[in-house]
């Protein structure tokens, strides 16, 4: 029998990629959306409309819930919105799936690496490691999981901690498809922050399967890195860009693209998800970004 599942942040980087492996792979996906006039397998309710997702979930049957939706942007200027969707709208859902007359099986929610602020302990991090965000963002996916942690007697929820990850698709205002998109574009220069920062970078198609082989394992209870272990810098990232493009570039350094809490470093350990799934990396950062590369040429 097809299992069906329950996706929110369809639409979005991360969204797309997921609910298509779900679909190749022979699942029934059903996509809830925050825009109006949905349609078929889709069901039209913001995650802040209490009253709507209460109505939208209560006769819905589904075998599991992957939760995506998140205002997952760092920059954002608007705080409260962080904690609004993050903490506020993924309780809404939780409370929605408690009280429904089917509860899944599964539950995945997407928290962040970013969880684990300025590193404590030695790298790469377990899931373990002191949890000590330093931004908004990072605190509105700590406050999801604490708050996510009091359903553990009602549903069973399991966390995942993606560390950075890009890949063909990502928009643009995020660090690497920009850099990507100058070099594609042949620009003359570029303007970055800090590039003395290194950040464990996975593809998406490694994240996506992370969260297939979850679902597969049919994995309960649990928090997970999704993560590579190793640590890359921006400035390893702009030679690899050179070296693929053929171009050369000026790098000037922007004081107004340095956050004052920049993290230098941060790189996790997936030991758990390897070893409770199975799972692995197989696209080293140098091959995502020759095919972002590619894809923003044409070629």
């Amino acid at each position: 029998m097809t299992q069906s599942i329950l996706l929110t942040g369809a639409s979005g980087f991360t969204g797309k990629a997921v609910s298509q492996a779900l679909l190749t792979k022979g699942y029934k996906v059903i996509e809830l959306n925050s825009r109006n006039g949905a349609v078929e397998g889709q069901l039209a309710c913001d995650l802040n409309d209490r009253e709507g997702l209460f109505s939208a979930l209560d006769g819905l049957e589904v075998d599991r819930v992957i939760h995506l939706a998140a205002i997952a942007f760092v920059g954002s200027a608007d705080i409260q919105e962080f904690y609004r969707t993050n903490v506020v709208g993924t309780c809404n859902l939780l409370d929605a799936l408690a009280a429904a007359k089917h509860r899944p099986r599964q539950i995945i929610l997407a928290s962040s690496a970013n969880v684990y602020g300025v590193p404590a302990s030695a790298q790469p991090l377990p899931e373990t490691s002191p949890l000590l965000p330093v931004n908004h963002y990072a605190c509105s996916k700590l406050a999801m999981e604490h708050m996510a942690r009091t359903y553990q007697d009602q549903l069973p929820v399991t966390i995942t901690r993606p560390f950075n990850y890009t890949g063909v698709g990502q928009a643009d205002h995020f660090l690497i498809p920009k850099i990507v998109s100058h070099f594609a574009n042949k620009a003359e220069f570029i303007e970055l922050g800090n590039l003395d920062v290194s950040r464990d970078f996975t593809g998406i198609d490694d994240v996506v399967s992370a969260y297939l082989a979850l679902i597969e394992h049919d994995i309960q209870g649990e928090t997970f890195n999704i993560s590579s272990g190793v640590c890359v810098s921006l400035s390893d990232i702009v030679q690899a860009l050179i070296e693929l493009s053929g171009h050369q570039l000026e790098v000037r350094s922007n004081p107004d693209f340095v956050r004052s809490n920049e993290i230098k470093s941060l790189c996790g350990d997936s030991g758990k998800l390897q070893r409770m799934t199975g799972w692995k990396i197989t696209q080293p950062i140098r091959n995502v970004l020759g095919d972002m590369l590619n894809a923003a040429t044409g070629r």
